[in-house]
Order: C-alpha cells, then structure tokens, then sequence
C-alpha cells in the first residue's frame, strides 16, 4: 500500500473514531437532565401536552421526519410500544421535525400519519424549537424520559430496541 493512502485510511479512521466519541458524550450529556418542555403549538393526534400532563408518566419522545428512511424502520417498534404499554403508563410523543421543505406541509404529515396509522401525539416543529431545546442533531432520536421527568435513556437512529424496550418497563415498573 502506497505511503499516502496508509495515512489517508488513517485519517479516515481517526475522523470517525471522533465522530463516535463526539456523538457518544453528547448522549451522555442529555442522561440525568431534565427533559425540556415542548412548546409547539400545533400537535395531531392530541393536544398541546403540558408538563402536568406528564407527570407520573414514563415519556418516549422520538424525534422524527416522515420522508426518512431510518425513520421509517423504527416506526414499528414505536408503534408497538404505544400500542403495548399506553395503559401502563407510556406516553409516545413523536416530534415532527423537517429535514426537506415538502415535510415543512402539516398536510403530508397527516396523510403520512394517517396512511400509516400513528396514534400517539405529533407536536409539528417546522421552527426548531423543541429541535433546539432537546439539542437534538439526529433523525431518529429516542429520548426515555422517567416518572420525574428526567432523561434515562437516548438512543440515536435505528436498533437497540430490546434494550429501549428493556429500559421502557425497568422505568414503568419505578414508583414515582
């Protein structure tokens, strides 16, 4: 191998060894925190959540955008968490945050919501504010909140659903 690509394979690696650590302490930073209000003033499927509406409740917020594909792929999960442990305690709240301007339109969001059957609230952030309030970078981002209040859990993009499911009951099973 020729001298240069060996220090650009280095390069690459000390890059995204970077990037993971970055991404990792910025997780870490969220956990133990208490979860900023979302303030966003139009929400489908419910209305404005307050924080008394939360209290005594486990919180799943997941930062989403319906035209992405890894989006997409934890919908189910979602879903079936929502559908699972509602009565039990388990708020789903998925803030709709846009990455292209035809997600900015409330209309494609509720004909996505609708074709495919998301029941759980839907605040609209076309400004960022929640975005901004939650530091959030990612699509999708998965925040665990407990009985308190305070974040126990994120997880960016897809995967790690037995441990988020794992922590959903671990935090449900908490008194308040």
């Amino acid at each position: 191998m020729h001298i240069l690509s060996r220090y650009r394979v280095a390069a690459v690696i000390l890059i995204t060894l970077s990037l993971i650590i970055t991404t990792a302490l910025q997780v870490n930073a969220r956990v133990g925190h208490p979860v900023p209000e979302i303030t966003n003033t139009q929400w489908l499927n419910s209305k404005p959540l307050q924080p008394a509406d939360l209290r005594g409740k486990v919180v799943l917020v997941k930062f989403w955008t319906f035209g992405c594909y890894n989006c997409k792929a934890v919908e189910p999960y979602v879903k079936k968490w929502h559908e699972t442990y509602a009565d039990k305690g388990l708020i789903v709240i998925a803030v709709h945050s846009p990455e292209f301007d035809y997600e900015r339109s409330v209309k494609n969001v509720e004909q996505y919501i609708r074709d495919n059957q998301i029941r759980y609230a839907v605040p609209i952030d076309n400004d960022y504010a929640t975005w901004k309030k939650f530091q959030n970078r990612y699509w999708p981002t998965l925040y665990l909140i407990d009985k308190q209040g305070v974040i126990q859990h994120v997880r960016i993009g897809e995967g790690g659903y037995t441990e988020t499911e794992r922590r959903i009951n671990e935090l449900l099973a908490e008194q308040p």
